[in-house]
């Protein structure tokens, strides 16, 4: 994402176990075929990332268990809520994505999903690599010693 498209943006939905469960190594901004009753219930926040995944098929990404709700003003035309979703990416990103998810240990992860100032839903899809269990040792330890240095720093202050 460029610095401009971050300062207009409002976050939906945070894959929170990502960061835990991946080394993130690249990141890509992914726009979502979505049907007009998924976009409203987006735009009230009704999403859920903690299940989503994503895979190729004849070379185009789709994202799988990505959970959005039922509009609750929607007729007999409402969305199914897990349904399987297109994403929409360039080429060369498309190429590049699937190479390295080719290579053993990479794996696309949906990370953030954010409306972005002309009203576009976005999903920031990152590639990733699988944390080993010292690794997440290694982070719970860094999160709770920066927790104690920030309460030690109220404190003092």
């Amino acid at each position: 994402m460029g610095k401009q498209a971050q300062d207009n943006i409002r976050v939906i939905a945070t894959n929170k176990k990502a960061k835990f469960e991946y080394h993130f190594h690249a990141e890509f901004e992914a726009g979502i075929i979505l049907k007009g009753t998924e976009i409203k219930s987006i735009r009230r926040g009704k999403v859920s990332l903690n299940d989503a995944y994503c895979y190729f098929t004849d070379g185009e990404l789709f994202i799988q268990s990505m959970y959005i709700s039922e509009y609750s003003h929607g007729t007999y035309n409402n969305h199914n809520t897990r349904r399987v979703r297109k994403l929409l990416l360039k080429k060369n990103e498309l190429k590049k994505l699937s190479r390295k998810v080719r290579e053993k240990g990479f794996s696309i992860v949906p990370y953030q999903l954010y409306i972005t100032d002309r009203g576009f839903a976005k999903l920031l899809i990152v590639l990733g690599s699988g944390k080993k269990a010292y690794d997440k040792r290694e982070s719970i330890k860094d999160k709770d010693s920066k927790r104690q240095m920030d309460r030690a720093k109220k404190e003092r202050f």
